[in-house]
């Protein structure tokens, strides 16, 4: 038997084959490094400060460096102004505590554009057990974040929405409810008028952006459908919130519409003028109507309504005093809460 055989027999061949497929191994390992797909870099957990000593053509396009800007130098290089600290401190415990994590860092590019990065970091130990290696694969996952945020606003747009449309309901559905008359075309033109009021509040809420309106400019809107060339509007700046705008706007509503029916606005000599003080934390809207307020059969006709009560006093919060005068009305609408840092309504605790 030659000797070729008895190696054969004692499986000399095999190991030199196995020898060569590690061989092979090695260098299919050191292909898919490079080419695969997903950015990688390797870092030296035996040098000082941990250096990259191996980086994927993924990670180079990623970033924007060529290897030999990356080689030698620690990964932080990609972090920057805007980068979370907490993060960073996250991954310094990662690496200390040699785990595995994932974390999303924002990440600087070369040119200085940004990258939201899921980073997954992973440790390499030698035969000996001691950290050799971390090894560190990137996600560029910005569009993913920039839908997720995209999803989130919607979402949160959504809920604002079904919100307002729920307030603005439950006003409406008191407008019908608490309107009176017992004919129907009066009825159905009160009821009509009350939520162009209510409209023309939505209205300016939207041009602020849902946040705020100035309480002249919801005065204004109100009382100059009327007419407003009897009327005098007085007071400090003072911002509504968005929740309180149209409650508001529905009670100066109320109260013009009385006056142009009832009161001062429907006499020829009548005059109105409208003022807000602040008083501690509280507002005190004034309302004084000269020179006619319908007889003592039509005092209170819808200054004493059923709705102005249930706006004023039992939604904001108020209370109404009325001072009947031989030369008119003058009514005290106290408004309890007065917003200390932006001085505007707010609601109570």
């Amino acid at each position: 038997m030659s000797e070729a055989d008895k190696s054969d027999i004692h499986g000399d061949r095999p190991a030199a084959a196995s020898q060569k497929g590690m061989a092979n191994h090695k260098e299919l390992a050191t292909f898919a490094f490079q080419r695969t797909r997903m950015p990688i870099v390797v870092a030296d957990a035996r040098e000082p400060d941990y250096p990259i000593v191996l980086a994927n053509e993924a990670f180079l396009d990623l970033t924007g460096y060529a290897a030999e800007e990356l080689l030698g130098r620690n990964c932080r290089m990609l972090q920057g102004e805007a980068t979370s600290r907490t993060v960073v401190a996250e991954i310094r415990a990662i690496i200390a505590k040699e785990r595995e994590g994932t974390v999303e860092v924002l990440n600087y590019r070369k040119d200085g554009s940004t990258f939201w990065n899921q980073l997954h970091l992973s440790p390499i130990h030698d035969d000996a057990g001691q950290l050799a290696y971390y090894f560190a694969s990137q996600i560029d996952v910005t569009k993913y974040r920039k839908i997720q945020t995209l999803e989130e606003a919607e979402h949160r747009l959504l809920l604002e929405v079904d919100h307002r449309t729920k307030n603005v309901l439950a006003i409406v559905d008191s407008i019908v409810r608490l309107s009176r008359s017992d004919d129907a075309a009066l009825y159905a033109a009160s009821v009509q008028q009350r939520v162009q009021a209510l409209s023309r509040t939505h209205m300016l809420l939207a041009e602020n952006g849902w946040q705020q309106a100035s309480l002249r400019d919801i005065v204004f809107l109100q009382v100059g459908i009327f007419g407003d060339q009897k009327v005098k509007i007085d007071g400090p700046d003072v911002m509504v919130p968005a929740p309180f705008v149209q409650p508001m706007g529905l009670a100066i509503h109320e109260l013009a519409a009385n006056a142009a029916v009832h009161g001062s606005l429907s006499r020829p000599g009548g005059s109105l003028t409208i003022g807000w003080k602040r008083e501690g934390e509280g507002l005190i809207l004034i309302w004084h109507e000269r020179g006619g307020t319908g007889s003592k059969a039509t005092r209170g006709k819808g200054f004493g309504n059923v709705l102005l009560g249930a706006v004023l006093e039992k939604q904001l919060g108020g209370k109404i005093a009325r001072d009947w005068r031989k030369d008119g009305l003058r009514l005290l609408v106290e408004l309890p809460f007065l917003d200390r840092v932006g001085r505007g309504l707010k609601a109570k605790p």
